[in-house]
């Protein structure tokens, strides 16, 4: 090989390793709910903050919709590295071998955001946090959606108006008590195939926050729409484990930063958006909204205070117990 050639593949070399080195890391963010949703819409702030201040360093893909994977398979693909980040319900723990999650779906646990936060942005929360490393996984922060109002084609004002309706839950054995303690028959069903299921009438109703019942147009094949406010849907920011520590430390610490200000962002719309979302289903028409009496209210929470008895063990008296303790909750 001549000079010319010589300095020709060192000048190509320096040019692929150059290449290499400028190539941004992907991070692969899946999620099931809508853009315009507070958990869509929080995903895509954290890939602005992200881009930013790693100054392009790093790239954040965002999937909306089950774009790549549905609510039962988006799980497995994390712990596979096949996807980076996700930020799956909190329900979504149980099934993997974390039952104690399921506190956070213990119906009426939680009167407001203020005990809510006491709890995830508190001790107890961040003890649960640490325990999803066992699964090769890390919990970056707790992200609001809101308050879960019910919906069917019949209205849910008492404890007997439940009694056979087929009510689409997450897989959750928490929910599924929940629905049983008033009579209703639990279906464990996908979010993305929810619409159709009760357009068709496979299922009779379900029970969401009302900007995943709106930006899902839900309220289009509901009814009624029964604004309970019995349980909450939040979820949690999660990072495959063994990419999260292989990230440099300037990195790392830049996605720190970006995902603490995108968690303030997100508890900050999710209210504004459910309210938004009630009054967009309020004003179509198309789902007559009904209001619970305080007793009608203390029956259903009289009723479902058996979901809480009947899962004690299953989640760990311990952890239910320090929760009661932080809310003031009074089974």
């Amino acid at each position: 090989m001549n000079m010319k050639s010589l300095l020709s593949a060192a000048l190509l070399l320096t040019f692929s390793a150059s290449s290499v080195m400028a190539a941004p890391i992907v991070i692969k963010f899946s999620h099931v709910v809508a853009v315009n949703t507070p958990k869509g819409q929080a995903a895509e702030y954290f890939k602005k903050l992200a881009e930013e201040r790693t100054k392009g360093a790093v790239k954040v893909e965002v999937y909306p919709n089950s774009q790549l994977y549905k609510d039962k398979e988006e799980m497995e693909a994390l712990q596979m590295g096949s996807v980076q980040m996700l930020a799956p319900s909190l329900a979504k723990f149980g099934p993997l071998g974390l039952k104690e999650f399921e506190v956070f779906d213990l119906p009426f646990i939680f009167d407001d955001r203020a005990e809510l936060h006491k709890v995830t942005q508190g001790p107890v929360g961040a003890k649960l946090l640490k325990k999803l490393e066992t699964k090769g996984l890390m919990g970056l922060a707790y992200w609001d959606n809101g308050f879960k109002v019910m919906s069917a084609n019949k209205p849910l004002k008492t404890v007997d108006d439940f009694k056979g309706q087929k009510m689409r839950i997450q897989s959750s054995k928490v929910l599924d008590a929940q629905m049983r303690s008033v009579g209703a028959i639990p279906q464990v069903m996908a979010f993305s195939e929810v619409y159709q299921a009760l357009q068709t009438g496979v299922v009779d109703g379900t029970e969401n926050p009302p900007s995943n019942l709106y930006t899902q147009k839900m309220h289009e094949v509901q009814k009624y729409v029964t604004i309970s406010r019995h349980g909450y849907l939040g979820y949690a920011v999660l990072v495959n484990k063994k990419f999260w520590m292989g990230l440099p430390a300037d990195i790392r610490a830049a996605l720190e930063s970006s995902m603490k200000d995108t968690t303030k962002f997100a508890n900050d719309i999710a209210q504004k958006d459910n309210d938004d979302a009630l009054a967009e289903v309020k004003k179509s028409g198309k789902s007559q909204i009904i209001t619970l009496t305080p007793q009608e209210r203390a029956a259903w929470k009289r009723a479902m205070d058996k979901a809480h008895k009947d899962n004690m063990g299953r989640i760990g008296a311990d952890i239910v117990n320090e929760v009661y303790k932080v809310t003031g909750y009074k089974p």
